[in-house]
């Protein structure tokens, strides 16, 4: 299988049912799941899954996360987060600034993301 370049600009904003505030994705590749993300202070995403599990490469800022049971964590520029397969979790960027990130989701039967109802 080859790889393809996708060089897009910022891609539709997600349904407002999947995040809360400002978010802007722009696609690096496809179809290996790659994109950039930032958050303006505060903006989050709803409650998700990845079938194939997702790394977030942290470039700039401080954000927070949390798996579904577990605790909220805090990251910054520099750390990588894991989140396993079909783990229910939200990211967010902090309160008092912007956070951007590399996602590198997996694939699993054709689909990256799933959201769930609150």
């Amino acid at each position: 299988m080859s790889a393809r370049t996708v060089r897009a600009a910022t891609s539709p904003p997600a349904p407002s049912r999947c995040r809360w505030g400002w978010w802007r994705t722009d696609v690096r590749r496809q179809p290996a799941g790659e994109v950039d993300g930032t958050g303006h202070a505060g903006a989050r995403t709803a409650w998700h899954t990845h079938p194939g599990g997702q790394r977030l490469v942290v470039t700039d800022g401080v954000g927070r996360t949390q798996q579904w049971g577990g605790p909220v964590e805090e990251f910054r520029a520099g750390d990588v987060v894991w989140c396993p397969p079909g783990v229910k979790h939200w990211h967010e960027a902090g309160p008092d600034g912007p956070m951007t990130h590399l996602a590198l989701t997996g694939i699993r039967d054709g689909e990256v993301v799933e959201y769930n109802a609150l």
